[in-house]
């Protein structure tokens, strides 16, 4: 009896890799087949190997010793403590770069299934959660494209700090050296890979749900533009943190 496990594997692999070169084509029999379970293991991968990268790279004593100082306790504290401060955010940064990975991401995937799903709804517009899981986790293949070369570029660096996270890949317009920060941080949303992933959410979703084609790229530039708003703008400002580009990916 032939083996057909070995040619389901590479139509599984192939069908989702071959959106990122002919998205017009590609995406529609992806969507069609529900193909979600590869690109979302990709994605994994791809981001947790990101974060590991970084993670061994990372001046853990540099930056844990700044951090010290800010809040006024290195002086308060012995040579022995202040190194294991830094082993223990060595091994934080560690175990957080592959959490993101495992957890986060598939979390982020789940959640933007359930946004297409609700966006389609409140278009009355109709289409399978598992079509549009399949949407959210194939359109994310640009973002984990950018984390594997993230990661081969950092792997390349001697030592890694979080100040040059922007610029070792200048993919957006944020790395233009005379903008303001607050400009940076505006110029931030015209990134090469997030656009991407949202020019194929847009395909993705047309072909799931029937919605014209340039309806649903303005549907998903709008949320796109919403999310960058929120997480990147709004929470910073409220003192919630740096900002988190698109799914968290970059």
């Amino acid at each position: 009896m032939p083996d057909t496990s070995r040619p389901l594997l590479m139509t599984s692999l192939a069908q989702p890799a071959r959106v990122l070169v002919d998205p017009l084509d590609g995406m529609g029999a992806a969507i069609e087949a529900r193909r979600w379970g590869w690109p979302l293991v990709l994605l994994c991968l791809c981001v947790s190997l990101s974060g590991t990268a970084f993670s061994l790279r990372w001046d853990a004593a540099a930056a844990t010793v700044q951090q010290l100082q800010v809040s006024g306790e290195l002086s308060r504290l012995s040579e022995s403590e202040i190194a294991d401060k830094i082993q223990m955010a060595s091994r934080k940064g560690l175990v957080g770069g592959i959490a993101k990975g495992v957890f986060v991401m598939p979390l982020m995937v789940l959640v933007l299934s359930a946004v297409l799903w609700f966006s389609a709804w409140l278009f009355g517009v109709r289409a399978p959660f598992g079509r549009l899981m399949a949407v959210a986790a194939i359109a994310m293949m640009p973002v984990a494209l950018y984390h594997l070369i993230f990661a081969f570029c950092v792997f390349a660096q001697h030592t890694m700090t979080e100040a040059r996270v922007p610029g070792l890949i200048p993919s957006s317009l944020a790395v233009l050296g005379s903008a303001s920060p607050r400009l940076k941080t505006l110029l931030g949303a015209v990134d090469f890979f997030n656009l991407w992933s949202v020019g194929l959410l847009g395909l993705g979703f047309s072909s799931a749900t029937g919605m014209r084609r340039g309806r649903a790229l303005l549907l998903m530039g709008v949320l796109y533009l919403m999310y960058f708003g929120v997480f990147s703008i709004g929470l910073p400002s409220m003192g919630g943190g740096a900002g988190a580009p698109m799914a968290g990916g970059k």
